[in-house]
């Protein structure tokens, strides 16, 4: 029999941690292995309880979940823990913030159960839960304003191939659509995704889709 999927819910609103701990214990893929209520606590639980998956809300006191899913997820951390993040605003500068930071993806507070156990689900088999289209919105919107300057590009690193496919997946296009575009097969797509992601050190194409914007690749 396979392990349940463990699961540490982070959230400073009693109610809603108590609900997502609710569903997600009923799971009988899933168990929840710790709650807490700030961004530290969420940290120190995760250290100490390893869990697969860290639901992670963004606006808490003591450490919000952006500077938490840093320490947990982000850019050398030695063993880093998958964060989904949850946030009541769609598209806000938070969730952006919170991906650059190393988050697998996010999730809206009033998505349906079924979203949050699949959201779970996702992230823990090492896949991104961010849609293209969201992908290029919530990017799209932020990038600019924030990136800071970053002119030493990493072109040399990919292939000019390997450039065309981070581009069009930092457009927000499916595999199946960069494959229409580049009249490739989608498996060829997918090791192209794959290259991607190990040349520039990236865990998923969301962080690919972030490297392209803060690098001026795409605007």
């Amino acid at each position: 029999m396979t392990a349940p999927i463990r699961v540490l819910v982070c959230d400073d609103q009693a109610l809603i941690r108590a609900g997502f701990a609710t569903i997600i214990d009923a799971q009988p893929d899933m168990e929840i292995v710790g709650e807490c209520g700030d961004g530290r606590a969420a940290v120190d639980l995760a250290t100490r309880l390893r869990p697969d998956v860290v639901v992670m809300d963004v606006r808490m006191p003591v450490l919000d979940g952006i500077e938490a899913t840093r320490l947990l997820a982000g850019v050398g951390v030695a063993e880093p823990v998958k964060v989904l993040v949850v946030t009541t605003f769609n598209l806000d500068e938070y969730v952006y913030e919170a991906l650059r930071a190393g988050a697998s993806g996010f999730l809206l507070k009033d998505a349906p159960p079924e979203q949050l156990l699949n959201g779970i689900r996702t992230v823990t088999t090492g896949a991104a839960l961010l849609a293209p289209e969201v992908t290029r919105q919530l990017v799209g919107q932020y990038a600019a304003r924030i990136r800071p300057a970053e002119e030493n590009r990493d072109d040399g690193v990919l292939t000019r191939r390997e450039l065309e496919v981070l581009r069009l997946i930092a457009e927000g296009l499916s595999n199946s659509e960069i494959a229409a575009a580049l009249v490739i097969s989608q498996e060829t797509v997918k090791t192209y995704v794959s290259r991607i992601l190990t040349k520039l050190d990236l865990r998923d194409r969301v962080q690919a889709v972030v490297y392209a914007y803060r690098h001026g690749l795409v605007t």
